[in-house]
């Protein structure tokens, strides 16, 4: 059965329109989308849209934009994204993990997708997860609310053109 967003380039067409077209201060859209990419390096799945909705309250940032920037860790992703951020903490933690052996010690957890099987991890693993994902978080979250900002500005000021043409053309 075939959906609308059948394929991957649908999909992210899809996201990249709800991201320019949503109404609201540029500024809000972008909080949004970089709150939610904060949570989404941060927070293991399951709790990151918990965490990301409420706290675009008080950040005064776009909810839907919260809700789609944690999206970067999904099914498909976490098999990638998960292991390099673990690497990344022991890295900076000075451990000697190899990636081969990360991926097996969370190979249970990503397919169970619980929270027994997180913590049955040992804590200098869990410890790995949450430094490497704050330094991905770090690094993604300023890049993300700029490229958002700049991506809603861009998509404003082209419809904007269009209608003054559309004007144009009419009188």
């Amino acid at each position: 059965m075939k959906t609308k967003y059948h394929s991957l380039g649908n999909l992210w067409r899809y996201f990249l329109h709800r991201m320019v077209s949503e109404k609201g201060d540029v500024d809000y859209i972008a909080r949004g989308w970089a709150l939610g990419m904060f949570i989404g390096c941060l927070i293991p799945m399951g709790l990151q849209l918990v965490i990301a909705v409420p706290l675009s309250f008080p950040l005064k940032g776009s909810k839907i934009g919260a809700v789609f920037g944690t999206f970067l860790t999904n099914p498909l992703t976490v098999w990638f994204i998960y292991p390099a951020q673990c690497w990344l903490g022991e890295r900076l933690l000075g451990q000697g993990h190899n990636l081969d052996t990360i991926r097996t010690l969370l190979k249970d957890v990503v397919q169970e997708q619980s929270f027994a099987a997180l913590g049955a991890l040992s804590g200098q693993l869990l410890l790995a997860f949450f430094i490497g994902g704050l330094l991905l978080a770090l690094v993604l979250t300023p890049l993300t609310y700029c490229l958002v900002r700049a991506s809603v500005l861009r998509y404003r000021k082209v419809r904007e053109k269009l209608r003054q043409h559309r004007l144009m053309r009419r009188a």
